[in-house]
């Protein structure tokens, strides 16, 4: 592995890294920053499942979710690809719903592509129990 693809990898983790931060922070602004104008973000198991084009349709999308969600990211794994562009990662969320004041824990498989120092590409994969269950009315 070239010093170059290295260090590429490490500043792509690094831009998830604090798109992950502004999520814990709710800052929907610092977020989409990170995501290209023209980025595609892919949700297969939101409900309904949901492929966003761009920085208004992705802005769409996460700004009720940073209201309703109050939560932290943790990367618990990277899964380095052949193409330093792209990443797969683990990560957990911990937090609570505002509506319920319900906690909220879940796991995610990410994939992520990247260019030019943004995130030009999302697919996330979890498990949508959990949110059910935190947003669920008693």
């Amino acid at each position: 592995m070239s010093a170059t693809s290295e260090a590429l990898r490490t500043a792509n983790l690094a831009v998830v890294s604090r798109a992950f931060e502004a999520v814990g922070r709710g800052d929907v602004d610092a977020q989409i920053e990170l995501f290209a104008e023209d980025a595609v973000l892919e949700l297969p198991y939101a409900e309904p499942p949901a492929r966003l084009v761009g920085r208004p349709a992705i802005r769409s999308r996460l700004e009720p979710a940073l209201r309703l969600f109050e939560i932290r990211i943790e990367v618990t794994d990277v899964h380095d690809c052949a193409d330093p562009d792209q990443l797969i990662l683990e990560y957990t969320s911990e937090g609570r719903v505002t509506t319920t004041q319900r906690s909220y824990r879940n796991s995610y498989v990410g994939f992520f592509r990247f260019g030019e120092g943004l995130i030009r590409f999302q697919r996330e994969y979890y498990n949508p129990l959990p949110g059910r269950v935190a947003l669920a009315a008693d």
